[in-house]
């Protein structure tokens, strides 16, 4: 079969395109006729440096997240999964491929009524969105804050904020993002690129009372500083390499939390269903900002990590 085979850590040049084994599926699992795959940055990460939750040999096919169609069950797993539509984790390789043998247990059918793409640009965001907007407790009238708001988690925090009855404001970089926030709900968007956007948001709404933060460094750190007392910040990235590295003594002085929450499991799950679930609906939607063939998935790469892209990346493998 046809896939994308990581052979050292280093620039998206390290992805090359070729054969690979045909998979099975063993007792416990399935295996998943791809269409398409969900690159994160957490996978740009790894590809770069090895660092990150995924510790595989190399070479190896990279890819953690893939929707399809199941073509085939191992033993002691339900017949009546074939032929239909998931979304699933890999458990951190094997996705960049044309097929893919997955843990039966972590299946995540799609709704009828979901296009498939939705399903697989929702499957790590939609998820990571829906868990940080219970986490930080929303209630209507807060002012909320979303760093990186036009990228795939930002984009759907602000779709989720607004729907909680926050009054979301959205940091994004330059005219076409912000305005794709607009979009989205944003009541009031900034350009976090030039020097007084801190200015532009007290401007607009005053202080705010959370913080949503995906990017760590200087912009979460100026973003903390935006906080009213009793407010909140939640970090869940570090798209700019590193941690906001705010300490609780210092949110204690600002009578502030700074938070890194935590999914278990079971959280994982449901708030996996519950995104898929309004995402049917009609009340989240993904944004699918590029495409690519399975075999440009090195292309892929580099824009997520240019910061040109917006909006989820996926590979098209059929």
């Amino acid at each position: 079969m046809r896939a994308v085979w990581l052979n050292g850590f280093g620039g998206p040049e390290q992805l090359v395109s070729g054969e690979a084994p045909e998979p099975v599926a063993g007792p416990g699992q399935a295996l998943v006729e791809v269409a398409f795959v969900n690159i994160t940055f957490v996978e740009t990460q790894f590809r770069a440096t090895g660092a990150g939750p995924y510790r595989p040999e190399l070479p190896m096919i990279p890819g953690n997240g893939v929707g399809g169609v199941v073509s085939a069950v191992g033993t002691g797993v339900d017949p009546a999964l074939v032929g239909r539509r998931v979304v699933s984790s890999t458990g951190g390789s094997g996705g960049y491929a044309e097929r893919a043998s997955v843990d039966a247990a972590g299946l995540f059918p799609v709704p009828d009524g979901l296009a498939l793409d939705d399903a697989v640009a929702l499957l790590a965001d939609g998820r990571t969105a829906t868990w940080l907007v219970r986490s930080a407790g929303l209630v209507g009238g807060e002012r909320v804050l979303v760093e990186a708001a036009a990228g795939g988690v930002g984009s759907l925090l602000v779709q989720l904020a607004k729907a909680a009855g926050a009054t979301v404001v959205a940091a994004a970089g330059g005219p076409y993002k912000m305005g794709l926030t607009r979009d989205l709900g944003a009541d009031v968007a900034v350009d976090y690129r030039e020097p007084d956007w801190t200015d532009r948001v007290r401007g607009a709404v005053g202080g705010v009372d959370v913080v949503f933060d995906g990017v760590g460094g200087d912009l979460a750190r100026a973003a903390f500083e935006l906080l009213d007392r009793g407010g909140r910040m939640l970090s869940f990235g570090l798209a700019s390499g590193e941690w906001a590295d705010i300490s609780e003594e210092t949110a204690q002085r600002r009578g502030v939390q700074a938070l890194r929450p935590a999914m278990n499991p079971t959280q994982l799950r449901g708030f996996t269903e519950s995104a898929l679930a309004e995402a049917a609906a009609g009340r989240l939607r993904p944004t699918i900002g590029q495409r690519f063939p399975l075999e440009r998935a090195a292309d892929a790469h580099a824009v997520i990590e240019s910061r040109a892209g917006f909006g989820k990346t996926l590979l098209e493998v059929r």
